[in-house]
């Protein structure tokens, strides 16, 4: 028995779902405190756990070091559901990119999509850095290692005919980037992310003046249409009003999602689905990232098969016909 119990209190630690009682412990990999992805698994928590009586459960969020981290701690059991961008989902159900080596991690499962991410290039206005090509021969940090933005920002180097040795490449986390280029040892740098967002706040408030790069260009029209996980995205100038830009940013971008391994209980997916799904307006009052959320675009940018456990909610309540049909093979 004793055992017994260590090797419970172990699991619970780790964050795979564990019971006390008649409760449920369930943990959500989410990123750093000042992204998106925090707030959003916080947001989910929130709801969830307010309705700890009907469903059992009880959410906790761990701030990881994002995309990549939550899709392997969810594939090896020591996290219950991860966000994840988009195109990282596919590239790890593929075993592209950083699981080539490993192989397709068929076990991934989707549960549903959130707010889009574009690609946001930030750089100060010193450096003169109008479009990506201007990138050469400048200090750009292009995301911290486990990270969904790491890949994207190689990506939009390549889609231009560069790479890393044709920069000088910083690797460092998203809230260390906007101090660094404020101090004049960063000329730019590259964040995925939702919008509004806080650091993207303080590179443009701060006393150097900032730019907001356009990704634009037939190298990104070739981008899209061998990338299906990428779609065409615009970043309102009117949240970054002290940005020296003069209208909306055009880029590209990817999709937050929420993922899940294929051993999952399909009662503890079906019940965080169903109480998001039943009350989006109320969720999407929980951050200004979520404002464009519909029950219908939560199933678009998905690129691994859906969960059971969130299949039987769309299939309750008629959302099943525009899921792509691709995605349901359990």
């Amino acid at each position: 028995m004793k055992k017994l119990l260590i090797a419970l209190s172990i699991g619970c630690l780790l964050g795979t779902a564990c019971t006390k009682g008649d409760v449920r412990f369930v943990t959500i990999g989410s990123g750093g405190v000042t992204g998106v992805y925090y707030p959003t698994g916080g947001a989910i928590s929130r709801m969830v756990n307010k309705k700890i009586d009907e469903y059992g459960l009880k959410v906790t969020v761990e701030s990881t070091s994002g995309s990549v981290f939550n899709i392997n701690a969810v594939l090896s059991g020591d996290l219950d559901f991860g966000i994840a961008q988009s195109d990282r989902q596919y590239q790890a159900y593929h075993g592209l990119a950083e699981w080539a080596d490993l192989g397709r991690q068929t076990d991934l499962r989707s549960v549903f999509a959130l707010h889009p991410e574009a690609i946001t290039l930030i750089a100060s206005e010193a450096s003169e850095i109008r479009s990506v090509g201007d990138l050469k021969g400048k200090r750009v940090n292009l995301g911290n290692p486990g990270s969904g933005q790491l890949q994207n920002s190689r990506d939009v180097l390549a889609a231009f005919g560069l790479t890393e040795d044709d920069i000088i490449a910083e690797y460092v986390k998203e809230v260390e980037a906007p101090g660094l280029l404020q101090d004049g040892r960063l000329d730019a740098f590259f964040y995925t992310v939702g919008h509004p967002n806080g650091n993207i706040k303080e590179a443009t408030s701060g006393r150097l003046k900032v730019y907001i790069v356009p990704i634009v260009g037939s190298e990104i029209d070739t981008l899209l249409a061998h990338n299906p996980y990428y779609s065409a995205a615009v970043i309102p100038h009117e949240l970054y009003p002290s940005a020296i830009n003069k209208r909306d940013i055009e880029t590209v971008g990817v999709k937050a999602t929420l993922v899940t391994s294929v051993s999952a209980d399909p009662e503890i997916v079906y019940a965080i689905t169903r109480e998001i799904f039943e009350n989006l307006e109320e969720f999407k009052q929980l951050h200004p990232a979520f404002a464009t959320l519909t029950r219908r675009n939560m199933l678009e940018g998905l690129t691994v098969p859906l969960h059971p456990g969130a299949l039987k909610f769309f299939d309750e309540v008629g959302l099943t016909q525009y899921v792509d049909p691709s995605l349901i093979v359990d």
